[in-house]
């Protein structure tokens, strides 16, 4: 079971890089959004979770560290906080310069504009 939950954690975290290296905002964001769901993962099994294991002291004969608990509860809130300032940044780009690649240069126009300048970059 921790095998999968490590091939889990590592599957999100190879395609959120994946999705992040890509040229376009939209894939950013879901790139940056599977890395914080794979941090939270991350977190949340660095606590040694337990069945039927309370975190609150006293209740049961095993328990559960709270630590990683609260850390993934404010990862969570912060995560959703940057989605969504991301996705203002990337709405913004592609008013300003009507596409939405990262760079703010369509793939058809690089070559274009180097022959434009006088082909230095």
């Amino acid at each position: 079971m921790e095998g999968m939950y490590a091939f889990c954690v590592g599957l999100l975290t190879a395609c959120g890089i994946f999705l992040t290296l890509r040229g376009r905002s939209f894939s950013v964001v879901i790139g940056l959004t599977l890395l914080s769901y794979a941090v939270n993962l991350f977190l949340f099994a660095s606590g040694r979770l337990k069945l039927n294991a309370a975190a609150v002291l006293g209740q049961s004969e095993q328990y559960s560290d709270p630590l990683p608990q609260a850390l993934v509860l404010t990862a969570i809130v912060i995560g959703f906080a940057m989605t969504a300032f991301v996705v203002i940044l990337a709405m913004r780009a592609r008013a300003d310069l009507g596409n939405d690649h990262v760079d703010g240069v369509l793939p058809d126009q690089e070559g274009e504009s180097s022959h434009k300048s006088g082909g230095n970059n």
